[in-house]
């Protein structure tokens, strides 16, 4: 048995310094409630952009991103390795001119191992962020079993979160800003169909106002904990990574439940990016 967490709060107007103290402020709490894996929510650091985000506005939403690595991922490498629990926190990424909402994996042993940057953004979010390629979709070791993610309303996309099961996910990491009613409902789905674990964190009391709603949920789609709504703090639960071996005893979407003869997926892995200089020409 392990126990697992979500780390609900939200990102302080303050700017991503104070959102990192406030972060490494719950370092006894993760640490009291023995957490082998603690998930933070969707651009935790950085935050989400406002409604049209141009201009100045964009510049200072700019100059909050993290590099990665960068101190702001040393700093949670740090938060790991006291605690003992592998991370799982989403941030705005800046890379060049351009920004990501990235999730990143911190291991408390080897730091840094992972990173996925979140591939279509969605609404407001088109204006700011840009997309990552199938080359970030990791799924890294953790003492409660093998961990994936996907980023809020990735979570929807159907052909990825086929190709996630596929890699043997048991972990399903959400960070989120979403705090619809409608969202448990998709996450229960996810561990249902998926037989997985799913912990999703989500941002509260941030500018936006979100009410939270952070949930971990069983492998048969079953409420382990939350959701938590209208506060900051821990959700946590205990859970047994056996069980998901149980749940696919009669379902298995990337196995014996599986129809390749009928249907199959495609993935392309290889990174894409804006230029590629090549030495054989």
């Amino acid at each position: 048995m392990v126990v697992v967490a979500a780390l609900q709060l939200g990102a302080s107007p303050e700017g991503t310094a104070a959102t990192l103290e406030r972060l490494l402020g719950f370092e006894e709490a993760i640490r009291a409630a023995g957490a082998a894996v603690v998930v933070l929510p969707e651009a935790i650091l950085g935050g989400y952009p406002e409604a049209g985000l141009t201009g100045d506005a964009f510049a200072r939403y700019f100059g909050q991103a993290v590099e990665i690595p960068g101190p702001e991922t040393d700093a949670l490498a740090g938060l790991a390795a006291r605690t003992g629990a592998s991370l799982v926190a989403g941030v705005i990424e800046r890379s060049g001119s351009t920004l990501y909402c990235t999730a990143v994996f911190l291991d408390p042993v080897r730091g840094l191992t992972a990173t996925h940057r979140k591939l279509a953004a969605t609404g407001r979010e088109r204006l700011v962020w840009g997309r990552g390629d199938g080359s970030t979709l990791p799924v890294v070791p953790t003492a409660a079993g093998p961990a994936g993610v996907a980023i809020c309303w990735e979570n929807l996309m159907p052909l990825l979160r086929a190709a996630m099961y596929a890699k043997g996910v048991q972990l399903w990491c959400a960070p989120t800003v979403d705090d619809s009613d409608a969202w448990l409902a998709s996450l229960r789905h996810i561990a249902c169909e998926g037989r997985c674990f799913v912990i999703s964190a989500c941002q509260y009391g941030t500018c936006e106002e979100f009410a939270g709603g952070s949930a971990i949920v069983g492998p048969l789609g079953d409420v382990l904990a939350g959701p938590l709504r209208d506060s900051e703090g821990l959700v946590t639960a205990e859970i047994d990574p056996a069980e998901v071996v149980a749940a696919r005893r009669d379902l298995d979407v990337s196995g014996h439940y599986a129809r390749p003869d009928i249907f199959t997926l495609t993935v392309d892995q290889t990174p894409r990016p804006g230029v590629a200089y090549r030495t054989d020409v």
